[in-house]
């Protein structure tokens, strides 16, 4: 990326800032009555022209304004953007939204929906990663003649629930013996490693009377994998469509498309780097998707003891990182602690 002087850096600090304001694009004049920059409108008309040479900056074909590229934002994100701070009382409401003893998933979707509500853009929240966590228990219950619950823990304390079609009632005792035998083999490994090495684990036992061996080596994907589309709390629908740049029918209907498809959404929550101490911001093309050439997103992971989610927010190149960045962070350290309390 170019290195920028101090003349530039203001150029594209406040045409960046003011088209994050107002969704138009900026001009020479704008800059020079509404910034108090002591530059005339010539010279910054120059600077303007240096910018977009360098591709910081595009040029609409029915404006004399300017508006960043991906690169514009992205050295604004990386060089020029200070960061806001959440203000006490909305620390304290968000907390106060996510206090009780709120169920995993509900509490998922309670955060869904205050993130879409303060942030007002699209709000992405996803379920702990179960398949890396580390195998407790797993536990055989009997709800009929022909339906049985299997419920595998993890260490974490998050437990997973799956229902299975059996042929006949199996007697409890053969219940319990299948039980312990597959917590003596799969005690220590992650759901993960279980699911690609279950057979060869338990191979010798295949053909116990029960039948329920084999069945669990025919559905080894359905209980020791998860299906991520079951497990994602999307909100702020509502507040993202309200932004100018869906009033264009084109805007329009590529968001809606790319609300449709949860697996775009899951993919790029899943790119950012977990082990960030920030949240991760991705802007346009960086995502290498053509749906999401238009939009940016935020994210960033929270800890359930050894497995992770994500929380995010997906909204137009023209969102206001400076409070996206800490807004994410917040409430993904929220969740986190959270979670830590349960486990105590």
């Amino acid at each position: 990326m170019n290195s920028l002087n101090d003349r530039e850096k203001t150029i594209l600090h406040n045409i960046v800032h003011s088209y994050i304001q107002t969704a138009i694009p900026v001009g020479s004049r704008f800059i020079a009555k509404r910034r108090d920059i002591g530059l005339s409108p010539a010279t910054i008309r120059n600077v303007m022209s240096d910018l977009e040479y360098l591709g910081y900056l595009g040029h609409p074909h029915t404006s004399a304004g300017r508006i960043p590229t991906d690169k514009g934002y992205r050295f604004y994100v990386n060089e020029l953007m200070e960061i806001d701070q959440l203000s006490e009382k909305e620390q304290e409401s968000i907390q106060t939204q996510l206090q009780g003893n709120i169920e995993t998933d509900e509490l998922l979707k309670i955060t869904s929906k205050i993130l879409g509500t303060i942030s007002h853009q699209l709000s992405v929240v996803t379920a702990p990663q179960m398949t890396s966590g580390v195998f407790e228990k797993l536990e055989l219950l009997q709800l009929s003649s022909t339906r049985l619950l299997v419920i595998i823990s993890i260490r974490t304390g998050l437990v997973k629930t799956i229902m299975m079609e059996i042929h006949s009632e199996i007697a409890k005792s053969k219940l319990e013996h299948v039980a312990l035998l597959l917590n003596e083999r799969l005690s220590g490994l992650t759901l993960s490693d279980i699911r690609n090495t279950f057979t060869e684990r338990i191979r010798e036992y295949q053909n116990e009377e029960s039948g329920l061996i084999r069945l669990f080596i025919e559905s080894v994907d359905k209980l020791f994998d998860e299906n991520r589309k079951e497990k994602i709390h999307i909100g702020g629908t509502t507040n993202i469509l309200s932004q100018p740049e869906f009033d264009n029918a084109k805007n329009f209907k590529s968001v809606i498309e790319l609300m449709d498809n949860e697996d775009i959404i899951i993919h790029v929550l899943e790119t950012g780097d977990p082990k960030s101490g920030t949240a991760n911001v991705t802007i346009g093309e960086e995502t290498k998707i053509e749906h999401m050439k238009d939009f940016s997103v935020v994210t960033k992971t929270y800890n359930v003891g050894d497995v992770t989610g994500t929380i995010g927010v997906l909204g137009p190149k023209r969102m206001e990182y400076s409070k996206m960045i800490p807004l994410v962070d917040f409430v993904a350290s929220t969740i986190s602690d959270l979670f830590e309390r349960k486990k105590q």
